[in-house]
């Protein structure tokens, strides 16, 4: 052979290697940096803590279910497993796509229909777009096309959760009673959706499923259960060491915060509860180095469980319907005492926070065990300081009492809002037990 042979031989055995190489190799910090970008949009859009539960579930569905519509018999779909949900793969694509190409174009489409400003993600799908199909154009558009196909189905699925009938319902009316809810300084804004226990649930059989014992009831008598509740929260305030104001701080996850300096009020950015423990969540899957399509399953189950905390959660909320701690220290205590937090607009009991991290902390448990030790910094952007814990219960125990330290919570709120989130992620486990046993962490 001469040596023009040998040269055209070698150049051709070059361009098939970086052909190989060239094919999109996604890892879990790219499925992470793409949850990321939804994170930050809901940030912006002041995003309330349930619809931003809701968008995490179904984006995370969407993106779990096109990575798992071609891997065989390891990634189980969430079909039959969630109330009513049925997806199938499309029939027309049977090779020349990229799964996890798909996947992550999947949070995107997913995100541009579910999020009010999600028409911003279009240009990383057209950075995804501009790279990949450089590279290879077929694979490039059957992998959109294997995104477009799921998130579609996931999209039409939604519209049956009722979440489009919550704006037509009867609005909330505060009552009059003194032990009811009423709108909370320092800008009294109306109670954030209501009527939000009355979508359909992912996994629990309704929102009422677990039911938490009733509120300690309203007394003003000073030998009362009630009064020694309000008087522990007052007097916490009073006597707070700085550790417990860095806790209070470090969960306060409130996106409706408002700054007031003399007259001018503006909004303060800030990440909700089930994005801290998304957040969490990726943490704990780049330390352990997870493959993609894990992590992939992580977010998601993390993510449905905390949807349907937040919708039980809520149904407690407008059923109790019971006044927060500034109202009642300020009837009973002092007329001028402010939380060191900012009171959330919606009833006191139970505390989302409880729920919410209580559930998500036994669903990573279950995934990672419980003793991963790992440095919280997800808030870290919005001038919160990393923190370590030793486990996620540690973390979810630490979640829950901060609501005492800041002042927006009852003691029982607490402790019932625990069990409930106990309930809940429990109950998660098991019915998502197929595809936590198939994944192979």
């Amino acid at each position: 052979m001469g040596i023009k042979k040998y040269i055209l031989v070698f150049l051709i055995f070059l361009l098939a290697i970086e052909g190989l190489y060239a094919q999109p190799k996604f890892t879990n910090k790219d499925y992470i940096k793409a949850l990321k970008q939804v994170t930050d949009i809901m940030v912006n859009d002041v995003t309330s803590p349930v619809a931003a539960s809701r968008y995490y579930a179904y984006i995370t569905i969407a993106s779990y279910e096109t990575m798992a519509a071609f891997s065989n018999t390891q990634y189980i779909s969430f079909d039959g497993t969630i109330y009513g949900f049925h997806i199938s793969k499309p029939k027309e694509l049977t090779d020349s796509f990229n799964t996890s190409l798909s996947s992550v174009l999947s949070v995107y489409l997913a995100g541009k229909l579910f999020l009010p400003s999600g028409s911003s993600l279009q240009l990383s799908i057209d950075s995804l777009e501009l790279k990949y199909k450089k590279i290879d154009p077929k694979i490039y558009e059957k992998s959109l096309q294997l995104a477009n196909a799921m998130v579609d189905q996931v999209f039409a699925y939604s519209k049956k959760d009722g979440f489009n009938k919550l704006s037509g319902m009867q609005k909330y009316t505060p009552k009059n009673g003194l032990g009811n809810w009423q709108p909370t300084p320092p800008v009294f804004m109306a109670p954030v959706e209501p009527n939000w226990g009355k979508l359909k649930t992912f996994l629990l059989d309704s929102s009422t499923q677990f039911k938490v014992q009733p509120p300690v009831a309203y007394s003003d008598n000073k030998n009362s259960t009630f009064y020694a509740l309000t008087k522990e929260v007052y007097l916490f305030k009073k006597n707070a060491t700085i550790q417990q104001q860095a806790i209070a701080n470090f969960w306060d996850c409130n996106p409706f915060a408002v700054e007031q300096i003399g007259h001018v009020e503006f909004g303060l950015k800030k990440i909700s509860p089930g994005g801290h423990w998304l957040g969490i969540a990726g943490i704990a899957c780049r330390q352990q180095n997870l493959s993609f399509s894990n992590t992939v399953l992580v977010h998601a189950l993390t993510s449905i469980t905390l949807a349907d905390a937040f919708i039980a959660c809520w149904q407690e909320k407008y059923s109790s319907d019971r006044i927060r701690p500034v109202t009642v220290i300020q009837r009973f205590f002092d007329a001028k005492w402010a939380p060191l937090l900012q009171t959330p607009p919606f009833p006191e009991y139970v505390s989302g926070h409880s729920v919410a991290s209580t559930a998500a902390a036994i669903v990573l448990t279950k995934i990672f065990g419980n003793q991963l030790s790992y440095t919280d910094n997800t808030e870290v952007e919005f001038g919160i300081p990393s923190k370590n814990f030793k486990s996620f219960n540690a973390a979810a125990t630490e979640a829950s009492i901060s609501r005492i330290y800041g002042g927006i919570h009852f003691r029982d709120a607490i402790d019932q809002g625990v069990w409930l989130g106990n309930q809940i992620g429990l109950c998660a486990i098991t019915k998502l037990n197929k595809q936590l046993n198939k994944a192979k962490f």
